[in-house]
């Protein structure tokens, strides 16, 4: 049974790799054929994972929160693209509708839940009252303060029904967020990410910060903590999100040797995190 291990775009240069100097460094960037050549093998053991969890029926629920431009899409892009359909599930909600509003707040997100032998990615789940939502004016403070109270209830109620969670936050600085999103509105092949929230992303960056320091203090706890990707590179983000995915996870002829993430790429959040600058300010 697979159990929780306890403890750039192809085709044209990546831009993204640049270091910048309003957020933490990152790792060294990566050159385009040692890329593709990490992921090749990192996707090996992504069908190793599935075929593992399909043959003990486990269910397993990765979530990916975010900035607007941090990087979601593409990553779980990579990480699905050589997995079964069948049992592989990507869940991006649209915004709730006037009954989803009435109800439970949790409600809309259960029914995307992992069955037995499923993989569930999350791009963006019920934290987007924490962020967006909060940054937004979307929901009120009781609202968000009754969230806040409920969430670690409901990911100990998720875990303790047997799902594995991972929760996973991609930290963008805000000087490549913008050059991201400046990009959206040029490529025509992008443009369908483009949002009326995009526009005001860069200018609520403060605020945003705000909200996501204080959704990681109140929502990470030891049955769902959370870990952080630094995602100025995206390709350094993705294959060390895929390594840290496949190193909490168990299943039959894991290479351990290629799971080692970068420490300073992908880490396990803790409130000395923001004290020491180690979040994009």
């Amino acid at each position: 049974m697979a159990k929780i291990k306890k403890s750039a775009d192809r085709g044209k240069p990546d831009m993204s790799s640049r270091h910048t100097t309003d957020g933490p460094s990152e790792g060294q960037s990566i050159g385009r054929e040692d890329y593709e050549a990490q992921l090749h093998l990192l996707h090996i053991e992504l069908v190793k994972l599935q075929r593992h969890f399909i043959k003990c029926g486990d269910r397993i629920l990765i979530l990916l929160e975010g900035r607007d431009a941090a990087g979601k899409d593409g990553s779980i892009k990579r990480i699905v693209e050589n997995l079964s359909p069948r049992e592989t599930r990507v869940v991006a909600l649209g915004k709730p509708s006037d009954r989803d509003r009435s109800g439970w707040y949790f409600q809309r997100y259960v029914p995307h839940l992992p069955v037995a032998e499923e993989l569930v990615l999350f791009n963006r789940s019920w934290y987007n009252r924490a962020g967006v939502e909060r940054v937004m004016g979307f929901c009120t403070s009781a609202q968000l303060e009754e969230f806040m109270l409920s969430v670690p209830r409901f990911e100990e109620m998720i875990v303790g029904s047997g799902i594995k969670l991972l929760k996973y936050y991609l930290d963008v600085s805000k000087s490549e967020q913008k050059r991201r999103l400046e990009e959206r509105l040029r490529d025509p092949l992008k443009q369908w990410k483009s949002s009326p929230i995009d526009a005001v992303a860069v200018k609520n960056w403060k605020a945003y910060s705000q909200a996501r320091d204080e959704m990681l203090v109140r929502t990470h706890t030891a049955v769902a903590p959370w870990h952080i990707v630094r995602a100025d590179d995206k390709r350094q983000a993705r294959l060390n999100l895929m390594r840290d995915i496949l190193s909490r996870l168990h299943y039959a002829g894991r290479k351990d040797k290629l799971l080692q993430a970068d420490p300073e790429v992908v880490f396990q959040f803790s409130p000395d995190c923001i004290e020491a600058g180690r979040l994009a300010r």
